[in-house]
């Protein structure tokens, strides 16, 4: 497959604003111009691979992409889906370390890439996005320790419940008093989100439609009662 090279201008991005880069001034936007590349990228495409070296961050301009790790017996956990403003692969570059999971595109996508010298060039220069990076990294780090309290604590059910509220918030589009999940996720995506079967996720989705709690358009999951499915996740416990 080949990758698609466009140009995007930093200055008139519309995820700049959601993104870590939204703090710096017009020179450091100049010399991310300079540098970076941006890619059209199609469905499946992978950006990096678990265990290599990293060149670069990724900032996610549109589309959306799983990061995930492999077990010993090749079966995939997702750890995070990034969406526009997000980016990818600063952790590994910020700790000197190779990547330390793969990264394939969810939906087709519009994707940038920074070299790590220009990248950590920003972090010596702006304070801010030096800070705005640590609480980042810092977040995220916390998020992962609740997923694996989740998964040690939580049952099947408790989990699926709030993957999908997890993922209502995060991508959903509300209706009247519904919410539509806007992500091409398959059962196998989401079985791999919350660290079960295909089989099981396939079950308890029937189940949570029977209760009325969701219902199901194709791949894409509507929320009808979040409250209740909240309940099933054991929020309010």
């Amino acid at each position: 497959m080949s990758d698609k090279r466009i140009n995007l201008s930093c200055a008139a991005c519309g995820s700049r604003g959601d993104s870590l880069f939204g703090c710096l001034n017009h020179e450091q936007l100049d010399d991310l111009e300079e540098n970076k590349s941006c890619i059209m990228y199609k469905r499946a495409q992978t950006l990096f691979y678990e265990g290599t070296r990293p060149m670069g961050i990724y900032c996610v301009n549109a589309g959306k992409v799983k990061v995930f790790k492999l077990s010993s017996q090749g079966k995939e956990q997702i750890v995070r889906i990034a969406k526009p403003g997000d980016f990818l692969g600063y952790r590994a570059i910020l700790s000197e370390e190779f990547y330390s999971a793969s990264a394939t595109v969810l939906e087709d996508a519009v994707i940038c890439f920074i070299p790590k010298e220009d990248f950590l060039k920003m972090l010596t220069t702006n304070s801010q996005f030096y800070q705005n990076i640590i609480k980042k990294l810092c977040k995220e780090l916390g998020v992962m320790r609740e997923k694996i309290a989740d998964m040690a604590q939580k049952s099947v059910r408790e989990r699926l419940a709030g993957s999908l509220i997890m993922l209502k918030e995060t991508y959903g589009i509300d209706g009247n008093e519904s919410t539509l999940i806007d992500i091409n996720l398959s059962r196998d995506d989401l079985a791999s989100i919350v660290g079960t079967a295909t089989e099981t996720v396939i079950r308890l989705l029937s189940d949570f439609k029977k209760d009325g709690l969701i219902s199901l358009e194709g791949k894409k999951i509507k929320v009808l009662k979040p409250r209740e499915l909240a309940k099933e996740a054991d929020f309010y416990g």
